[in-house]
């Protein structure tokens, strides 16, 4: 049997054993790998909470446009009354009738005394009169009269009114219930509530940037471990297929050395080289176990699953499909790092109109309705009485250490600062989407001349192949064939991942990637 078809048979082999253990695994295309990344990727998860929590911010945000509308109520227990007076004036005030009449009674007696007297001081000169005075005094209606007012007690009467002034400078209040109903819409706020709105609106915005950054990366690494694992186990089938033909070139060279067409010298040779396949295969098997245990991590699978790439049993690599170059315009605006300062920049601008809404005036209308239980609506009662008012709020700020104005102007700093970023990222963006352009250029060669290079090695293996068994080469140019095949082949694979690697960077370079939310 010839070392090609020897070859071949491995090849076929390989190919078999690795569709035959993918029955019994779970085979994964990149596309379900990036769809499970994105679906358990923890930090786009925490991408997608805080997108939900902008959404609630705006939400927040518009609700300063409605009234706010509050009820209170409230209890007092006063174990202490209350008096508006002192002790004094409330004795005064409850013995206001027996002191009144007390003096009443004094001033009777007093006017009747003086009243004697002068009738008597008129008698020595005026008798006529005076006696006309004596009949006056003793006219029954006005004895009478008089009785009646030195026997009519008023004290009770008053005395009970001034207890009901008194109680009513006495208000009961150890209990005291209060409630009352709140309404204010503001009018103007010197354009915050407009300003605030807007950036509200423009933070969520700037959270879908920060997811859409999040997604593409996710989906970078994704696409880099999933071909990392097409390249090791690429290399891995070509270890395999190498160490084959090596082992196989070692025992025909046993055999010929016991025919004596051939050296000792030779088959050690060729042992060491088939030792170094050996060794060559078990780190690439170590190397691919430890690959697709980082891709089950990546795309949320148990570290130990036994998964099998749907590219990686394939003979070639695929060679990647790259879209025509946009202009730098696009990219920029598909870019979620140009977004993000892009938005954050308009932030600080909107932030600037809320600083100088502190220096304006700002209007509001409220109105409310109070009830309490004393009442004081007339006076103090002990009953439920209410009253409602409405009005007009007026804020006029006038000095208070320039705070305002000086956070006007450091929002204007950073709104400076970050138009300064968009530009300086929009320049590094250039310069990276102009490099991985020349580099796909350069790929694309290299592949190229890797595939013609290996189209040589394998002719070239071919030939000496049927030199070494028709024994007319030596086994250096035949095992240096076979490194030359082994190493075209490491190229093309090689080449192939670039090729693929650079589409994905160039993909995310240029904001082809677009999220699904």
């Amino acid at each position: 049997m010839t070392y090609m078809k020897k070859l071949l048979i491995t090849f076929l082999a390989a190919t078999a054993l690795t569709c035959s253990e993918g029955m019994a695994q779970r085979v994964l295309s990149l596309e379900e790998c990036r769809e499970m990344a994105v679906s358990g990727d923890k930090e786009l998860e925490q991408a997608r909470t805080k997108m939900e929590m902008a959404g609630y911010d705006k939400k927040i945000a518009r609700a300063n446009y409605l009234p706010n509308v509050s009820a209170t109520g409230a209890y007092l227990y006063n174990p202490n009354d209350v008096s508006i007076i002192s002790d004094a004036t409330s004795a005064t005030l409850t013995g206001m009738g027996t002191t009144i009449h007390g003096m009443s009674q004094q001033y009777q007696q007093k006017v009747m005394s003086d009243l004697t007297a002068y009738i008597q001081q008129l008698a020595s000169t005026d008798p006529a009169s005076a006696m006309k005075y004596m009949q006056l005094m003793q006219d029954p209606l006005l004895n009478t009269l008089i009785g009646k007012l030195q026997t009519t007690d008023l004290s009770a009467t008053i005395n009970a009114i001034g207890q009901d002034i008194d109680d009513a400078l006495h208000p009961d209040l150890e209990n005291i219930l209060v409630g009352s109903v709140t309404v204010q819409q503001p009018i103007f706020m010197g354009g915050k509530i407009v300003a605030a709105n807007r950036i509200a609106k423009l933070a969520e915005q700037l959270s879908e940037a920060r997811y859409d950054q999040q997604y593409q990366q996710t989906i970078v690494d994704v696409d880099q471990a999933y071909w990392q694992i097409v390249s090791i186990a690429a290399k891995k089938n070509l270890a395999e297929s190498y160490a084959e033909l090596l082992h196989s070139m070692e025992h025909d060279a046993d055999l010929a050395v016991k025919e004596g067409v051939a050296t000792e010298s030779d088959a050690l040779q060729i042992k060491v080289k088939a030792n170094e396949a050996d060794m060559l295969k078990t780190k690439s098997e170590n190397g691919l176990t430890l690959a697709k245990m980082l891709l089950c991590k990546r795309i949320g699978l148990p570290l130990d699953t036994q998964i099998t790439l749907a590219d990686e049993g394939l003979d070639r690599i695929p060679v990647a499909k790259i879209e025509s170059g946009k202009s730098m315009e696009e990219i920029y605006a598909d870019r979620p790092e140009t977004r993000s300062l892009d938005l954050a920049s308009k932030i600080y601008d909107k932030k600037v109109a809320v600083a100088r809404a502190d220096m304006l005036p700002k209007v509001a209308a409220m109105g409310g309705y109070m009830v309490s239980n004393p009442s004081l609506k007339n006076g103090f009662e002990k009953q439920w009485n209410g009253y409602w008012g409405v009005g007009v709020v007026v804020n006029v700020p006038i000095f208070h250490g320039f705070e305002a104005l000086n956070k006007t102007r450091k929002a204007k700093a950073e709104a400076t600062l970050y138009r300064s970023q968009l530009e300086d990222a929009k320049e590094l963006i250039n310069l990276q989407v102009t490099q991985l352009r020349k580099q796909e250029s350069e790929a694309l060669e290299k592949l190229g001349m890797a595939e013609s290079n290996l189209a040589s090695a394998e002719e070239n293996l071919r030939t000496a192949t049927i030199g070494f068994n028709e024994g007319v080469i030596t086994a250096n140019t035949a095992m240096a064939a076979q490194t030359a095949w082994l190493q075209a082949h490491s190229e093309y694979i090689d080449a192939g991942i670039e090729l693929q690697m650079l589409a994905a960077n160039l993909d995310k370079a240029e904001g082809n990637h677009k999220a699904i939310r």
